[in-house]
């Protein structure tokens, strides 16, 4: 699975959110991710990909943030 699967996925199941509005240009606060929520998707995201995040990433405020930062996590990892 990809990352923007990986965060449709967990949106609908969470929060109901139809995986058409999950795309590049959404606001996550504006699918109801917040703070607990983000921790819970970056959780999902270690578990699936077994990636340990940093505690000092920048929080990304879209859906295009998220997938570059989980994109480029995963890159590193390989490297």
């Amino acid at each position: 699975m990809d990352c923007i699967g990986l965060i449709r996925e967990f949106l609908e199941d969470r929060l109901g959110v139809a995986p058409e509005r999950v795309v590049p240009a959404a606001l996550l606060g504006e699918l109801g991710v917040d703070s607990l929520m983000m921790l819970e998707l970056m959780f999902e995201f270690e578990d699936r990909f077994g990636i340990k995040l940093s505690s000092d990433l920048k929080t990304p405020k879209t859906v295009g943030e998220l997938v570059t930062l989980m994109d480029g996590l995963i890159a590193e990892q390989k490297s």
